[in-house]
């Protein structure tokens, strides 16, 4: 089962719930390990404090909303995925898992001092909407950090990449995957998703203030942070 780039919810949420349990390690695989280095640099991008409430959006299976957890903070971990869920919870039983779509949170508004999304955003359908709502459940003046796949910045980097995507991802995903066809369509989400200009201009336009971003990786990943004005 694969999902395609129209991205119904149930399509999207029944393709992860059958990759949940290997998804980590075929993760890991895919990127040549460069994936935990990505969330380390979101992780530092967020700064969760003790005392701080944070929202892990597409938090899959818990693997960063844990590392939130382990800097103090009081974190949510939502995912629109059962399968995700459940296996997080057989991982993290210290977490709080809450499944839930990110275009209609099933959560109060000003209910989280940060909020973040990792390599989940590109398979909402509606960006826009997952983008307001996750101003709505963010508290005035704190901020959102999404951590995405993006456009890399040189075509040197860009030539390779594409053929990355394109042949060798679906060729080494059937062989460690329990869903190959599923990162055939990870693939296609990749190539079609806004470039770092495009993303930054829709936080704009969906009401978060100060939005920057940094390339990770020559572009290949991107993080971009928002605040939500104070006022």
């Amino acid at each position: 089962m694969r999902a395609d780039l129209d991205k119904d919810p149930n399509a999207i949420a029944g393709m992860f719930d059958r990759v949940a349990r290997r998804y980590d390690l075929t993760n890991d695989v895919l990127s040549l390990w460069c994936d935990r280095a990505w969330r380390r640099a979101t992780r530092r991008a967020l700064g969760a404090q003790p005392g701080m409430r944070i929202l892990d959006l597409g938090a899959g299976t818990g693997t960063s909303a844990a590392g939130y957890y382990e800097d103090g903070a009081d974190v949510v971990a939502c995912d629109l995925s059962e399968g995700m869920i459940a296996e997080g919870r057989r991982r993290y039983p210290f977490l709080e898992f809450v499944q839930g779509d990110a275009t209609d949170l099933p959560f109060e508004d000003n209910s989280f001092d940060a909020s973040t999304i990792s390599f989940a955003l590109r398979n909402v359908q509606g960006t826009e909407k997952a983008l307001r709502e996750l101003l709505r459940v963010t508290k005035p003046g704190g901020h959102v950090v999404i951590c995405e796949f993006s456009t890399p910045s040189t075509r040197v980097v860009r030539g390779p990449y594409n053929f990355y995507l394109g042949t060798v991802l679906p060729a080494i995903s059937r062989m460690v995957s329990s869903n190959g066809r599923a990162y055939e369509y990870l693939a296609e989400s990749i190539l079609a998703w806004p470039n770092q200009a495009e993303l930054a201009d829709m936080m704009r336009g969906c009401g978060w203030e100060n939005v920057g971003h940094r390339n990770l990786s020559a572009g290949i990943v991107a993080l971009h942070r928002g605040f939500k004005p104070a006022n």
